[in-house]
C-alpha cells in the first residue's frame, strides 16, 4: 500500500505541479485579502512574462496561454491525490503503519539535534538505515501528511467561489481567497523542497537500489 499510494502520488505532484506552474504564468502576482486584481497591489511579483496581456509585468510581450488544460489537469491531479491520500491515511491509521513506522518513539528524542546536524550536510546513510525511517525523516513525513497535505487541500478547495459560497468560514479562517492562494503557493514551495531533499537522499543512500525496493517492495541484500 506504501508502494502504491507514493507512485500514484508522485504521478499525481508532478501533473500537478507543472499544470500549477501554467496557472501562476497567467497571472503571476500575489495577494492578501478577498480580492486582487491588475489594479490592486499585489503582495509580491514573480519577475517573469504572463501569459496575459492586461497582467502588468514589466514585458513588452505574453507567453502562449495555457489556462484552460493546465486548470482541468490541477483540479484532475488534485482529487486523485485526494482520495489516494484519504485511501493511504485509512490505511496506516487502522493497519498501525503511522504508529509503527512513523511516530518516534521517546527514546529517539535524544539523537534528534545530532540526526538533523548529519541530514542537513546529506551524510550518507549507513546500510542498516535502511531498514527503518530515523527521527528526522519520521518527522518531515508527518509534517508533510498531517500539516503541509491538509493545508494544500484547505488552501486549494478556499480558491473555489462554490467552496465559498457554502463555506465561507473556511476562507475567512484563512484571510480571504486571495490569502489562501498565496498559502498555496508558499505551500507549494516547501513540497519542492521536501521532494528535492528527498531526491537528494535517495541519490546519496543508492538510487538504483532504493528506487528498486520501491518499486519491487524488495530490499537490497545487505552485504557481510
Amino acid at each position: 500500500m506504501v508502494r502504491f499510494t507514493h507512485w500514484i502520488t508522485t504521478l499525481c505532484f508532478f501533473a500537478m505541479l507543472v499544470s500549477g506552474l501554467e496557472i501562476v504564468v497567467s497571472h503571476p502576482r500575489f495577494y492578501w485579502g478577498e480580492t486582487g486584481n491588475v489594479l490592486t497591489p499585489p503582495l509580491f511579483s514573480i519577475p517573469i512574462p504572463a501569459s496575459r496581456a492586461t497582467v502588468p509585468t514589466g514585458y513588452g510581450y505574453t507567453l502562449p496561454d495555457q489556462n484552460g488544460w493546465s486548470r482541468s489537469l490541477h483540479f484532475q491531479a488534485a482529487w486523485a491525490a485526494v482520495f489516494i491520500g484519504l485511501l493511504y491515511f485509512l490505511w496506516g491509521l487502522f493497519s498501525g503503519h503511522f504508529r509503527q513506522t512513523l511516530i518516534p518513539s521517546p527514546a529517539d528524542g535524544g539523537s534528534l539535534l545530532h540526526e538533523i546536524g548529519e541530514h542537513l550536510r546529506f551524510k550518507k546513510p549507513e546500510a542498516g538505515e535502511a531498514s527503518s525511517y530515523n527521527t528526522v525523516q519520521r518527522l518531515a513525513y508527518l509534517g508533510v501528511i498531517f500539516v503541509l497535505a491538509p493545508l494544500m487541500v484547505w488552501t486549494g478547495l478556499a480558491m473555489s467561489p462554490a467552496v465559498a459560497g457554502v463555506f465561507p468560514w473556511a476562507v475567512a479562517m484563512l484571510g480571504g481567497q486571495q490569502s489562501a492562494r498565496t498559502i498555496h503557493f508558499f505551500g507549494t514551495l516547501l513540497l519542492v523542497l521536501f521532494v528535492l531533499i528527498h531526491v537528494v537522499m535517495v541519490i546519496r543512500a543508492g538510487f538504483g537500489s532504493r528506487t528498486g525496493a520501491m518499486i519491487t517492495g524488495r530490499a537490497p541484500a545487505r552485504k557481510e
